[in-house]
């Protein structure tokens, strides 16, 4: 029964009633509330709230007698709530539940006073169904895909020879072995990161979570490989949540996915790095085989040689082929040609210079001739004379020349002084060879006619 705000406490000792303060601010060291008042204002706070729907993961289910008492946890974080119904109620779901379904809950809030606990009273339970599940996650999908969450670009590539690979894998699982045995029958040398974890059930994304980060911290781990064999698809759903899937996402180490057969495609199979089909299969990717590299590198260093060979041989024979030739056989050769050449031209430059030499000689002597026939000495040798006046005037008509005048008489072979004692107009008249062609010119003593 709940003592009235702000009255006696009943329950005190008769000679210590003291008064109960009213609000939580009144409340001092001296004047407390009994831990049932405070009980009371969070039932009673509770019980205000209206019923809600709730979707979880079943993690425990436990009946007793007509009551049943099961944990309903977060799918993605670590959040669970105790829920209690009847058995009636937990039986008339569509489908059967058991640990590892998700169902939805129409729940109402109670506070237990004596223990001190919250519980959920649910009324109804509805399963949900594969189907809308898969629904669920073909909307996710779809969501990261257009976030760019499943781009090829953003894929880390392997590294060729791990020293250290992370598996992430159940425990004592038939997927450790098959990784782990056929990774080491490749590669001897190969060391494993093991972390056993949950691969099903509520339990399963904490966990690969968790072991996903601890792995990634370490930077000796190269490559990390999740791997879990075959299954039903809820058994699978884990490898679908949407936080394990961001968190592969952001791993700064190349991440392999390795879960269930072929035929299975959660999520994780498009955001990890390299998808196989198998664990067995990822053994084969991450690590090498040892006995095929080596007999690559022998077949490549048998293929290295005979092309050596080839090439020497090759250019053996060209060699060969060079040195026969008549050039190298004999190499005076090529200076004897080309000297003859030279020595034909030089011939044939002479005989070109000859042949313009003597034209030019011809031309010269026709030319000769020419001035010569045009020479006035030549005029003046057949007996003809130049007349000039005492001031050196050519004397060209009988107008020119008055009688007493003195004269200069050029002829071919000197010179001489004359003086015109009389003129006479008229035609030339004929003279005897050597004399003048004017016949009333006289020279000083000798008269020319």
């Amino acid at each position: 029964m709940s003592v009235p705000w702000g009255r006696v406490d009943p329950v005190t000792d008769d000679s210590a009633a003291r008064r109960v303060p009213e609000k939580a601010l009144d409340t001092t060291p001296d004047s407390p509330w009994p831990v049932r008042l405070i009980a009371e204002k969070i039932r009673a706070y509770i019980d205000r709230m209206p019923p809600v729907w709730v979707e979880g993961q079943v993690v425990q289910l436990n009946r007793r007698s007509t009551r049943a008492y099961l944990t309903l946890r977060d799918a993605d974080l670590d959040i669970s709530v105790s829920v209690n119904a009847s058995t009636r109620t937990v039986d008339a779901t569509t489908a059967p539940m058991s640990e590892g379904s998700t169902v939805v809950a129409h729940v109402k809030p109670e506070y237990w006073l004596k223990r001190g606990s919250l519980q959920m009273a649910a009324k109804e339970f509805r399963t949900v169904g594969i189907g809308e599940l898969l629904a669920r996650i073909e909307e996710l999908r779809r969501v990261l895909t257009a976030e760019g969450v499943f781009d090829r670009e953003r894929k880390k590539p392997l590294p060729f020879l791990p020293a250290v690979v992370g598996l992430i894998c159940g425990r004592d699982s038939k997927a450790e072995h098959d990784v782990v045995a056929n990774a080491r029958e490749r590669w001897p040398h190969v060391r494993f990161e093991i972390r056993e974890v949950a691969v099903q059930g509520a339990d399963a994304v904490p966990q690969v979570s968790a072991a996903l980060a601890e792995l990634d911290g370490r930077p000796e781990v190269e490559v990390i490989v999740i791997a879990r064999g075959g299954g039903a698809v809820e058994d699978l759903l884990p490898f679908s949540n949407e936080k394990l899937v961001r968190a592969v996402a952001s791993a700064s180490t190349p991440v392999v996915s390795a879960i269930g057969h072929e035929t299975d495609a959660p999520l994780l199979d498009l955001v990890a790095d390299y998808r196989a089909s198998t664990p067995t299969d990822a053994a084969k990717t991450i690590v090498p085989d040892v006995a095929a590299e080596r007999a690559g590198i022998a077949q490549s260093r048998e293929r290295m040689a005979r092309a050596l060979e080839r090439l020497v041989d090759r250019e053996q024979h060209g060699l060969t082929a060079t040195r026969s030739r008549p050039v190298l056989a004999r190499p005076a050769t090529m200076v004897e040609d080309r000297e003859t050449r030279v020595h034909a031209d030089i011939e044939r430059a002479r005989h070109a210079v000859r042949r313009r030499v003597l034209g030019a000689e011809a031309e010269i002597g026709r030319l000769e001739g020419q001035v010569r026939a045009l020479s006035p000495h030549r005029v003046l040798s057949r007996g003809y004379a130049l007349v000039q006046t005492s001031t050196g005037v050519l004397v060209r008509s009988v107008g020119d020349v008055t009688a007493g005048d003195s004269l200069h008489v050029r002829l071919a072979d000197g010179q001489v002084d004359a003086a015109a004692t009389s003129t006479t107009s008229g035609p030339a008249v004929p003279t005897t060879r050597g004399a003048s062609a004017h016949p009333t010119a006289s020279t000083t003593g000798q008269e020319i006619s």
